[in-house]
């Protein structure tokens, strides 16, 4: 591409500082923004991100296809909710317009598994304008790429298991409730943990019925067991509260989670493949304490056994730039719903990201 990469802005909440700023650094050029929150309408991005003014104000959400419609962006990142049902919506208008959408949504990162009738929806939208839909973010490479790429040093493999922790409060308030932050034991048996016992058929029935939201591993395994090509055959999955002994003030819930009551949850995912290998995933999503830190953690059992640690990865960060760095791949990406895992490996931009566009 001879020029600069355009880009739009939609939601512009914590993620977004890191997200505009990159795009910028990497040579893209920020021709809208758009939020919901009245505080944040009609401010400078600049202003924003907390240097001087680019002349580009925040618009409100409901004025975006129309914004969309003339600016014309190549690409329009999403960075507001969590779930492919809260993103439809904001998906469905950049598709309307023909502009490439990536979203920071873990559920966008593989949301065959979890979401398929939307997908399937905005994949025939994606197709008839002729632009990309995608997921991305540190799932992309921290729970996917980094994880088949060290695959293919093993000779044999019977289970992968795999940990990763993260601080809700770092995430939004959209994160930390759907992670049961701030319930007691009880509330979150009921809203939560009801459904741990149930079967393959009867989750992904209940997925479908929107009864249970997948956890994020329940859409990474199935992103893994497409890029490895493995046949899924069983896939459960199992919420439990994660507590403190020490109550903890959430900022991003504004309120103090009492000692006892779950700051959050670990999510287990157990995936059984036809190949006879096993895939064991869980996140840890929680309010910290002062002793605990972001921590990836993925053992590879066969031959040989493999363990990598990742400690104290800047998550919020590294999501961001996972994202940045996919957006040249996103354009030449065919049109569609591409998940990631169809695309090349993810590499470090070392010259303006327009210089890496190849095609569409």
């Amino acid at each position: 591409m001879d020029r600069k990469i355009r880009i739009a802005q939609y939601g512009c909440g914590k993620m977004s500082h890191y997200l505009m700023r990159y795009v910028l650094e990497k040579g893209g050029e920020l021709v809208a923004a758009f939020d919901m929150n009245p505080a944040m309408i009609g401010t400078d991005i600049g202003t924003h991100l907390g240097m001087e003014k680019l002349g580009i104000t925040i618009s409100d959400a409901k004025d975006a296809s129309e914004i969309l419609s003339k600016e014309k962006p190549d690409v329009c990142i999403i960075a507001t909710r969590s779930t492919m049902a809260e993103l439809k919506e904001a998906f469905s208008v950049c598709a309307q317009n023909g502009i490439n959408a990536i979203s920071t949504c873990e559920e966008a990162l593989y949301p065959w598994n979890s979401s398929k009738e939307i997908t399937e929806e905005l994949d025939a939208l994606a197709k008839a304008n002729n632009c990309t839909l995608c997921g991305s973010g540190y799932p992309d490479m921290y729970w996917g790429s980094l994880i088949t790429t060290l695959a293919g040093s093993m000779h044999r493999i019977t289970k992968i298991c795999g940990s990763s922790s993260y601080n809700v409060e770092d995430y939004g308030i959209a994160l930390a409730e759907g992670h049961g932050a701030g319930l007691n034991i009880e509330d979150f048996e009921r809203q939560i943990g009801a459904y741990n016992n149930l079967d393959y058929h009867q989750t992904l029935q209940a997925i479908d019925e929107g009864i249970v939201v997948p956890s994020y591993m329940w859409n990474q395994n199935g992103w893994l067991c497409s890029q490895l090509g493995l046949h899924i055959t069983s896939q459960t999955q199992k919420c439990v509260p994660i507590t403190h002994d020490g109550d903890l003030y959430s900022s991003t819930l504004n309120m103090t989670v009492k000692a006892g009551d779950a700051t959050g949850m670990s999510a287990i995912v157990t995936t059984e493949t036809e190949e006879g290998i096993t895939l064991e995933t869980q996140c840890l999503g929680y309010v910290y304490g002062p002793e605990d830190f972001d921590k990836n953690e993925w053992s590879f059992h066969g031959e040989p056994d493999t363990t990598v640690i990742v400690n104290r990865p800047a998550t919020v960060e590294l999501t961001c730039a996972t994202l940045v760095n996919r957006i040249p791949m996103l354009i030449d990406a065919p049109a569609g719903y591409i998940t990631t895992e169809k695309m090349p490996v993810n590499h470090y931009l070392t010259k303006s990201m327009h210089e890496y566009v190849t095609g569409k």
